[in-house]
């Protein structure tokens, strides 16, 4: 299937603004772009690309005063399958882990693992290994954490969702990656596109977050929001926790004007049902997501 994707932002400073962006495609979808991300400043600022020591594609500029639009436009070619569930899927050694995989057992500023490591053996320890041990630890996020885009914040730690018992995606992907690290499971932390593909519509998009467990020596996705298989996602960037991937990060103060993203199948795009009332994204910024 094809997926168109992008995203049309505004942003307002009062005076000149330096902003770093992770909202672009990680490389390794890139091969399977139809037509090429394109990205666009206005007005035409010049921009400067890197990659991050995560790997993941970078946008700075510096915004004058006023409203500096950003938009981007995509279409990518997907297999138009839901992920995968591998029950036999294994945890790897630690010895035997790749050592640019060793920093995602460690704790970090939203995914206090340590802290919460007696809470996960004394809850997990007594399961199987590997794929059913990180199911548990998705349920029990989805089942302790109520979704609500009102109480969104953006300094909620795993433990803070856990005792609150509300967030958005990045609490229930924070929650699920410290509690897999106090596993000693490898797991990190992914932003991306997640579209209304096979699912009933939503409302309006924002980016989503989910994370990535390292089994049988391979990254599989899960999603302790949603804990289903989904099609489509699209990762942008990835990290230890939220703080390693905000897609808009600015040196100096602003305000979010207009926030639109999109990420829809390319010949059946979603459809809002009639009357629908769903929740509108500027109830939380892109770093929320």
């Amino acid at each position: 299937m094809l997926i168109r994707f992008g995203y049309d932002i505004s942003v307002g400073c009062a005076q000149p603004t330096h902003f770093l962006t992770r909202m672009a495609v990680r490389p390794e979808r890139r091969a399977d772009f139809v037509d090429a991300e394109d990205i666009r400043l206005t007005p035409d600022v010049p921009f400067e690309t890197f990659e991050d020591s995560f790997g993941n594609i970078c946008l700075r500029f510096t915004a004058p005063a006023g409203e500096t639009r950003i938009r981007c436009t995509g279409l990518i070619h997907d297999h138009g399958e839901a992920e995968p569930v591998v029950p036999h899927a294994g945890e790897t050694p630690i010895e035997q882990l790749p050592a640019d995989v060793l920093q995602y057992l460690l704790p970090s500023r939203y995914c206090e693992s340590d802290s919460l490591a007696p809470f996960a053996w004394d809850r997990f320890g007594h399961l199987p290994q590997g794929w059913a041990r990180v199911q548990a630890i998705c349920d029990f996020a989805n089942g302790q954490i109520k979704f609500d885009y009102q109480k969104a914040s953006a300094t909620r730690t795993a433990q803070g969702a856990i005792t609150d018992g509300y967030g958005v995606c990045r609490d229930f992907a924070h929650t699920a990656v410290a509690l897999c690290r106090a596993m000693s499971i490898p797991a990190r932390y992914v932003n991306g596109y997640l579209g209304d593909i096979g699912v009933p519509y939503g409302g309006p998009m924002d980016f989503s977050a989910w994370f990535e467990a390292y089994l049988d020596g391979q990254w599989y996705a899960f999603d302790a929001r949603h804990n289903t298989p989904r099609i489509g996602r699209i990762n942008i960037a990835v990290g230890r926790d939220a703080a390693d991937v905000a897609m808009l990060h600015s040196f100096g103060p602003h305000d979010l004007h207009d926030f639109l993203i999109v990420c829809e199948d390319a010949e059946n795009p979603a459809t809002p049902p009639a009357g629908s009332t769903a929740p509108s994204p500027h109830a939380a910024p892109p770093s929320q997501a």
